[in-house]
């Protein structure tokens, strides 16, 4: 799907546990990739694949979607023109699968970063909570925020790498006012789907967040100006 995986593991284990992991990822990414002709989502989209031959990845992927739609008052629509793209959310999904995946493994302690969203376990080589930065949009090279995340996931949607593709599905224009919007929550699938739906809302998303038990964000607008949820500040540290 276009992204680059990070995955540290602090606790010993083979590397087959990595291998395993990275394996995964390319199953999702020939599954999913709408950049990949061969895929099974491209296939879809294509009229090659009826609905009755989906594989079980995708039948719960579209699944989730339509329920996050549900749970979103629409804001989260993964159908644009006839062409399905479920990116907004199995990416999330896929990074809590490979994240349970290294659990099953015996593995407590470890990071996994897919794309910018994180799902973090335990506590980094120092034995410290693992910590995540919160990029400046308008200068990638500079963090703006770092937050403590334990056992949490992180996601962010935003314009500062490819640029206006999230689109507000009631007026099918890009979202123009916002630039970032990051949601700490439970876990990274929760975070990442619920992160591209508030994006989707522009700035009335923060509120979105804001409403949502577990969730707590921090959204930058085109102007600079940031705006967090109540309670967001108790994730972040000092460096």
């Amino acid at each position: 799907m276009d992204m680059h995986v990070t995955v540290e593991v602090v606790d010993v284990v083979t590397p087959a546990v990595f291998d395993e992991v990275y394996d995964y990822f390319s199953v999702i990414d020939n599954r999913f990739s709408t950049f990949k002709k061969t895929s099974e989502i491209t296939k879809i989209n294509e009229g090659k694949i009826k609905k009755r031959d989906y594989s079980s990845d995708m039948k719960t992927v579209l699944m989730l979607s339509d329920q996050t739609k549900k749970q979103t008052n629409g804001y989260f629509e993964i159908e644009r023109r006839g062409i399905l793209d479920p990116s907004g959310l199995v990416k999330g999904w896929a990074i809590w699968n490979a994240a349970n995946l290294l659990k099953r493994r015996g593995c407590h302690n470890f990071y996994v970063d897919a794309g910018g969203d994180i799902q973090t376990s335990g506590v980094n080589g120092r034995g410290k909570p693992w910590t995540v930065g919160i990029r400046n949009p308008f200068n990638t090279k500079e963090i703006v925020k770092v937050i403590a995340t334990g056992n949490l996931g992180v996601a962010t949607s935003g314009t500062y790498e490819r640029g206006n593709h999230v689109y507000n599905p009631k007026t099918n224009t890009p979202v123009t006012d916002i630039v970032s919007l990051t949601v700490v929550g439970p876990n990274v699938y929760e975070a990442d789907r619920f992160a591209t739906a508030a994006f989707a809302m522009g700035k009335p998303g923060i509120q979105f967040i804001e409403h949502l038990d577990g969730f707590e964000g921090y959204m930058i607008d085109t102007k600079g100006v940031a705006t967090c949820t109540s309670d967001f500040e108790k994730f972040v540290v000092s460096v």
